[in-house]
């Protein structure tokens, strides 16, 4: 009877995000009254999103259906994964487990936002379980550019769901063991009913180079350049990074300096968990830099992806307080551009190089995702039933997907899904049956979701093409034309130099309002749209230009 109960079940598979873009992961597991959500990302605005500063998921179907959630199962510590968490928290408060540094990365988060008592959290050791509901979530030890890291299996009533979270393989880590490949291989022999594997370098062949190859190249470049400073760009959350340039500093007898507050922040916590060996006296505080020879020092420091806020853009452009760049500095850009950043990437090298300095960007960087090869590997090692490519772009899970079909999974059961897709998935079958509430939820300044499409397209059109407000006064109950029409414009054409244009333009509106007034038209709603409906005419007819006017009829 058992086996019989075990075919009917199914266990739904519900992604809020993450399948659009690199970033935002989120994805819900449901099966019977239990609900699970592994990571909670933000993603960064597009160029198109004006004013924006971060880009949440909505959880609105998790808010629908808060009693069966348990909680949210966290694969490792990038932004990505986790930066959503303390605004999702505040509509969900439900408990959170992750290994040791990703719990300590949420602490911060949590501690910034005031959150630490209210929010329950749980460290799972690699190789532990955590039972939720009808669900149990083993944590499996894997490869990624920050320590920590972990694939997730998880036991449901209708199958194993194997969930890789980003990973890499790297058989020679810089900190702690190598990727639990033997573990794969087990789970793949007892039987896994699916596959969640990361994308993001799903198009590159081959096999990502090990950390430990950056050690390298920075030892090498240490030694080429010994009479001049070093400053290096990297991922704030890359510890094994930020470790092997302590190392090459230590070795060449330079003083390291940490520079940018996201990476003082990991770092902090990595050296206090023991993550990070920094050998007594290498690191100095930034104020101390002018105590010692600039050749004798090696500044680490966000920026790598161009970000203008960040410590290398304000270098840059010369406005860091503590740092100026000189024609004796090298700057290693320790990372690749992400999707998109490629021009701000550009700017910062062009301005750096503009103060002399010299910029390597060449081999000091590897991934922490997985190539094509390695992508393979997995697959035989866990032969899945259904393989459900996620982490990317679509094109990045469609390359997947060919991996997929060429180490052996039939066609029909590689299953391409997207954000808000109900997929249901037993031994007999796997197909999506519904769609729920999912998309990106904008944040701007403190406001969580109160810039929505409309205002966006407000803010592109104000961008694109300028404003104009027109004032008039009429009196109460006659409706007389007591003052104005005046015309402001903003951002639209330069005043001095268009009188004519805004005199015509007035003329235009005065016609308009003298029209209204004739039919003895009371109603300002109608007013207003006649104003905007004649300007908007006559500036298109004029200069192929539409601002967004904004009319504002005042009663005396």
């Amino acid at each position: 009877m058992r086996g019989k109960e075990k075919q009917n079940e199914t266990v739904k598979i519900i992604p809020l995000g993450g399948l659009e873009q690199i970033g935002m992961n989120i994805t819900a597991f449901e099966c019977q009254d239990s609900i699970i959500i592994v990571d909670c990302g933000l993603a960064f605005p597009s160029d198109d999103m004006l004013g924006i500063d971060l880009v949440i998921p909505d959880v609105t179907y998790l808010k629908q259906n808060i009693d069966k959630v348990k909680g949210f199962v966290i694969t490792h510590g990038h932004e990505d994964h986790i930066g959503a968490l303390p605004y999702v928290l505040k509509e969900l408060n439900v408990p959170v487990y992750g290994t040791r540094l990703t719990i300590a990365l949420i602490e911060n988060k949590l501690k910034e936002n005031n959150m630490l008592k209210t929010t329950r959290r749980k460290v799972i050791k690699h190789g532990q379980s955590v039972n939720l509901g009808c669900f149990r979530v083993e944590f499996i030890k894997t490869n990624h550019s920050i320590a920590d890291a972990s694939a997730l299996a998880i036991f449901s009533p209708a199958g194993v769901i194997v969930h890789t979270g980003d990973f890499k393989i790297d058989y020679t880590p810089v900190f702690g063991d190598s990727i639990d490949l033997q573990r794969f291989a087990e789970l793949g022999r007892k039987g896994v009913l699916a596959l969640m594997c990361d994308s993001t370098n799903a198009i590159r062949s081959g096999f990502t180079a090990s950390e430990r190859t950056v050690g390298k190249t920075f030892d090498s470049i240490f030694a080429d350049h010994q009479n001049k400073r070093i400053i290096v760009a990297t991922f704030a959350s890359n510890v094994d990074r930020v470790q092997q340039i302590i190392n090459s500093a230590y070795k060449y007898g330079r003083k390291a300096v940490v520079e940018g507050r996201s990476m003082v922040n990991v770092i902090g916590t990595a050296s206090e968990l023991g993550y990070i060996k920094i050998p007594e006296g290498t690191l100095i505080e930034i104020e101390q830099l002018k105590n010692y020879p600039p050749e004798k020092t090696v500044l680490i420091t966000t920026g790598s992806q161009g970000e203008s806020m960040a410590a290398l853009s304000r270098m840059a452009s010369s406005i860091h307080k503590k740092v100026s760049i000189t024609p004796n500095d090298v700057i290693i850009l320790s990372s690749t551009p992400i999707p998109g950043n490629e021009k701000a990437v550009a700017k910062v090298i062009n301005e750096l190089s503009m103060k002399g300095a010299e910029v390597i960007f060449q081999d000091t960087h590897v991934s922490g995702h997985a190539c094509q090869e390695e992508i393979k590997l997995i697959y035989s090692l866990v032969h899945p039933k259904y393989s459900i490519p996620i982490h990317g772009e679509y094109r990045h899970r469609m390359t997947q997907a060919t991996l997929a079909k060429a180490v052996g999974i039939p066609k029909e059961n590689v299953l391409m899904i997207s954000s808000g897709d109900v997929l249901e998935i037993n031994e007999e079958k796997g197909q999506v049956t519904g769609h729920v509430q999912a998309g990106a939820i904008l944040v701007d300044g403190l406001g969580v979701g109160d810039v929505g499409n409309i205002v966006l397209r407000d803010r592109q059109n104000l961008a694109q093409n300028g404003i104009i407000v027109v004032v008039l006064t009429l009196e109460k109950y006659s409706n007389q034309l007591l003052a104005g029409p005046d015309i402001v414009s903003r951002g639209f054409v330069y005043v001095r130099e268009s009188e004519d244009l805004l005199d015509e333009a007035r003329n235009v509106v005065n016609d308009a309002v003298e029209d209204c007034l004739a039919r003895h038209v009371s109603d300002w709603g109608k007013i207003k749209n006649e104003i905007k409906d004649r300007l908007s005419d006559f500036l298109w007819k004029r200069m192929k230009r539409n601002p967004m006017i904004l009319p504002i009829i005042m009663e005396v």
